[in-house]
């Protein structure tokens, strides 16, 4: 495990936290291939530029005829007005994680508050969390591996 532990925040992927998302940031800044969602807002202690990453499942396919870019917004629609959305929730998105952009100096508890205070609902874990080994995992497996798993695995939930 590298040295370099970031604070971060974790959310379970739900229903009610996709359309959250979608009621409080709007679309995402960036959407791609891999199925990765991001928002960067400020909305960190004294306006840190926060990163809101909706990490894909394991494995991730894109649902058919939909664009990279149109995934979030048609699926938010769809659970938010009980429609069905593109691909079940289960195979889009296991997890949204929060932490500061650009790598800003700030304690788990303090970001925890903030990010809770931002999007309206409580992570399901806070903590410290080796980015570096996560990735290289997730990398090395080709996309096999759930990001949110291992986020949770290192904060032992």
């Amino acid at each position: 495990m590298s040295a370099d532990r970031v604070p971060t925040c974790v959310w379970r992927a739900t229903p009610e936290l996709i359309v959250v998302l979608d009621d409080k940031f709007g679309e995402p800044i960036d959407s791609y291939v891999n199925g990765s969602q991001v928002w960067m807002r400020e909305d960190g202690p004294d306006e840190i530029v926060l990163q809101w990453r909706l990490h894909p499942v394991a494995g991730y396919k894109r649902p058919a005829g939909v664009e990279t870019d149109a995934v979030f917004g048609q699926a938010a629609l769809a659970l938010a007005t009980g429609e069905s959305p593109p691909a079940p929730l289960i195979e889009l998105w296991d997890g949204l994680e929060c932490f500061a952009a650009y790598g800003d100096d700030v304690e788990p508890a303090i970001l925890a508050n903030a990010a809770a205070a931002a999007l309206g609902l409580t992570p399901d874990a806070s903590g410290l969390v080796d980015h570096e080994a996560i990735a290289d995992a997730w990398e090395n497996s080709r996309g096999a591996t759930s990001i949110t798993a291992a986020l949770f695995g290192q904060l032992n939930t």
